[in-house]
């Protein structure tokens, strides 16, 4: 959940549609304001501080006055391993709550579409094909983060029921592979594995650091992609959500061991130092890639590559810094 103080809302104009975005102070929201396209929408963003996506009844209210054409539900409790494992209870319930209450308050207000955002935690652990939208619920769930995975399989079970019973409503749940990007939280013990990195191997060259230590052997797979890259598909599916596949992954549908990102973020930045093997650390999946046919067929593929990503990430970082 975001912590921006302030309501963002574009000046209502009855020529542009209406979309509520929530975690729009988060690093999707974020995006999907900057990106170019955002001009053709009027958009709310409230903060949590404007509007508790705990609060049932008042996001319910909010749906209800907003004169909303679609919601894009992107807020969450998010983190990387660590951040997971230290809270359980939080990623469970936190993302349940929000989920419920958007999704339902959405349904119950008649607005004609949702786009959810999923996670790809949401897949069985152990699977070494591309994992399929069908694969969601054949298998046991990666432990180190099974209470976020349960709680974003519960939003989009909860949108494929509205659907079933309400087909006249576009209410669709996309997977993005892991993210990474502007506007991404850097602190390795809150963030994911490029922001992590990032912070890693730049600090290490800040203080003469020759070493960093990978979690594990470095030979797990992942498959990131730029933030930006989401908040275009994104901004494509709510052209005309009614397009877009049920549920459908958005990812690049290719993956590097962890310490080709590792190696990639020390070429980008110039560091020359070693890298140390912790084996006593948690790795979650060894494997987690997305089969993106359907989003092929949809007619979209993310136009950043790791290189230009990873560069442009590196820039905002020493810009915050």
């Amino acid at each position: 959940m975001n912590d921006s103080d302030t309501a963002i809302v574009n000046g209502r104009n009855s020529s542009r549609r209406r979309v509520w975005i929530t975690g729009g102070n988060g690093m999707v929201g974020r995006n999907l304001r900057e990106h170019a396209r955002a001009a053709d929408w009027d958009i709310v963003t409230p903060s949590r501080r404007d509007l508790d996506l705990a609060n049932r009844a008042a996001v319910s209210a909010f749906a209800r006055a907003g004169g909303f054409d679609l919601v894009i539900h992107a807020a969450g409790q998010v983190g990387g391993i660590q951040a997971n494992m230290a809270d359980p209870v939080g990623f469970l319930v936190n993302n349940i709550d929000m989920g419920r209450n958007v999704i339902m308050a959405a349904f119950e207000a008649e607005i004609p579409a949702l786009i959810n955002l999923s996670s790809s935690c949401m897949y069985p652990r152990g699977r070494d094909h591309a994992l399929r939208e069908s694969d969601i619920m054949t298998g046991e769930l990666e432990p180190t983060n099974e209470g976020y995975a349960l709680a974003k399989i519960v939003s989009t079970r909860m949108c494929d029921y509205i659907v079933r019973t309400r087909p006249d409503l576009a209410y669709r749940t996309i997977i993005p592979c892991n993210l990474y990007g502007r506007h991404d939280k850097f602190d390795p013990a809150a963030s994911h594995l490029v922001p992590a990195i990032i912070a890693k191997v730049s600090t290490a060259m800040q203080t003469g650091d020759k070493e960093v230590e990978i979690w594990g052997d470095g030979s797990a797979r992942r498959e990131f992609m730029y933030a930006a890259d989401l908040a275009d598909a994104i901004w494509r599916g709510a052209n005309d959500p009614a397009t877009l596949p049920q549920l459908m992954n958005v990812g690049i549908g290719d993956d590097h061991s962890i310490l080709d990102y590792y190696e990639a973020v020390a070429t980008a930045l110039g560091w020359q130092g070693r890298f140390r093997f912790d084996l006593t650390r948690p790795v979650g999946m060894q494997r987690k890639l997305s089969d993106v046919g359907l989003q092929r067929d949809w007619g979209w593929v993310p136009p950043t590559s790791l290189h230009d990503g990873i560069a442009a990430t590196i820039q905002f970082y020493q810009q915050q810094a």
